[in-house]
C-alpha cells in the first residue's frame, strides 16, 4: 500500500476513540451495537446502487479495497431478474470513493489478493458452471481481466466454486454445492495458458482432528462429513490458534477445519465445531485499523472501528444456512477459537464478506 493511504487507515483508527474516523467522516451512523460491544462504532463505507447489488466477498490489494457485486445473478450464472449476465468487481480508496470497475461474467462469490503478482483473483458460480477470473489493475486497460476454464468439467464435487484464498503462493478453491459424499472440499489450482488446472487438498470425508477445548472429544480424530463448503481464509500469524493454517468455512455443517500444510502433500486437517453457522472470518491484526463489512440485504459496505483486541476472529454469523432455512438476519460476531461459540457483537448489520484493514 502507499505510505499515504496507510496513513490514512492508521488514522480512522486512532481517531475512533472521539467518535469518527476521518477517512469515513460524513457518512451515516449504523444503529447502536450489542451490549458487552459497546466500544466498536459503525458507518457507512459505501453504497451500491439500483444496477449494482448484492454485495458479497471483500479484499485489500495495493492500498485499495476490491469487492464484488453479484447483480442478482443465479449461483450457476443464471441472468438476474433484470437481465444482467455480468457482476461487478468494484475498488475504493480509504474515503469509499470508486477508483475501479471491472464486468466479469456470471456470479462473482469470492474474490482474494495476490499480493506476489499485484493481480485479483474471482471466482464465478457457487453452485455450477464455475470459472476464474484474474484482474491486472495496473496491466494495459486491453489486458487487465483475463478468464479462465478449469480443466475438469463437470468439476469432480458436483458443484461449483466459492472462495478463494493463496496460500504459500499457491492458489487455494473452495468447492461448493456438492452433490457426491466423498469429492474435493477445496482444489488447488495452477494457471496454465487460458486454463486452470485443479487438483484436490483434502476432501468432504477426509479425517480430521477435534479442535474445540471444550469437547470429551478433544484431540480425537473424526471422519468429516462437509455439507457445505464455503467461504475461506489465510489465519494470520498474531491468532491465538492456528496461526499460518488455512481454514476453510462449511457453512452449512457449522464447522470451521484449520489446515496445516494445505500447499503440500499430507495437510493437517483440525475440526473447530461452532455454536453457530457462520460465512466470511476475519481477524484483527492492529487494534487500531478498520472491519470492513459487507452487508448484502441492505445493499452497503460497513466500516466498524473501535478498541480491537489483536488476534480476535470476528465472523458474520449466517443463523439461516443451506441446513437450517430460517427467517432470521444475520449480524456481526466474535468467535472464540478454542471453543467453537460465538457470541453477538454487532446486531446492525446483516453482515456477509468481511476484510480487516490494519
Amino acid at each position: 500500500m502507499t505510505e499515504k493511504l496507510h496513513r490514512r487507515w492508521i488514522i480512522a483508527g486512532a481517531t475512533a476513540a472521539i467518535g469518527v474516523p476521518a477517512a469515513l467522516n460524513g457518512a451515516p451512523a449504523a444503529a447502536a451495537t450489542t451490549a458487552g460491544h459497546a466500544h466498536l462504532s459503525v458507518r457507512v463505507f459505501a453504497n451500491g446502487s439500483a444496477t449494482m447489488t448484492g454485495p458479497d466477498d471483500i479484499t485489500w490489494l495495493d492500498g485499495t479495497v476490491y469487492v464484488v457485486w453479484q447483480n442478482g445473478i443465479g449461483p450457476s450464472g443464471q441472468p438476474s431478474p433484470t437481465g444482467a449476465t455480468a457482476s461487478d468487481v468494484v475498488g475504493y480508496n480509504a474515503s469509499g470513493h470508486r477508483v475501479a470497475t471491472w464486468k466479469v461474467k456470471g456470479h462473482a462469490d469470492g474474490v482474494t489478493a495476490d499480493a506476489a503478482t499485484h493481480q485479483l483473483l474471482v471466482t464465478v458460480n457457487e453452485d455450477g458452471n464455475s470459472s476464474l477470473f484474474v484482474i491486472s489493475p495496473e496491466a494495459p486497460v486491453a489486458d487487465q481481466v483475463q478468464h479462465y476454464q478449469f480443466n475438469l468439467n463437470p468439476l469432480p464435487h458436483g458443484g461449483g466454486t466459492d472462495a478463494v484464498s493463496v496460500y504459500h503462493g499457491v492458489i487455494l478453491i473452495s468447492a461448493s454445492a456438492p452433490t457426491t459424499a466423498n469429492g474435493p472440499a477445496v482444489y488447488r489450482a495452477e494457471l496454465d495458458g487460458s486454463v486452470a488446472v485443479l487438483q484436490p487438498v483434502f476432501f468432504d470425508n477426509s479425517t480430521a482432528t477435534v479442535a474445540n477445548t471444550s469437547s470429551p472429544s478433544y484431540g480425537k480424530h473424526v471422519a468429516l462429513a462437509l455439507t457445505d463448503p464455503d467461504s475461506n481464509e489465510i489465519v494470520p500469524a498474531v491468532s491465538p490458534r492456528f496461526g499460518g493454517d488455512f481454514v476453510l468455512d462449511s457453512q452449512g455443517d457449522e464447522e470451521q477445519i484449520y489446515v496445516d500444510g494445505a500447499d503440500g502433500p499430507t495437510p493437517h486437517l483440525s475440526v473447530l465445531d461452532l455454536s453457530q453457522s457462520v460465512d466470511d472470518t476475519a481477524w484483527v491484526t492492529d487494534s487500531k485499523g478498520t472491519l470492513l463489512v459487507t452487508d448484502s440485504v441492505d445493499n452497503e459496505i460497513f466500516a466498524v472501528w473501535g478498541a480491537f483486541d489483536t488476534g480476535t476472529a470476528y465472523v458474520a454469523v449466517t443463523p439461516g444456512d443451506a441446513n437450517k432455512p430460517i427467517d432470521r438476519p444475520n449480524y456481526l460476531g466474535q468467535l472464540d477459537l478454542r471453543t467453537g461459540h460465538v457470541t453477538p457483537a454487532v446486531t446492525t448489520i446483516q453482515a456477509k464478506g468481511l476484510l480487516f484493514v490494519p
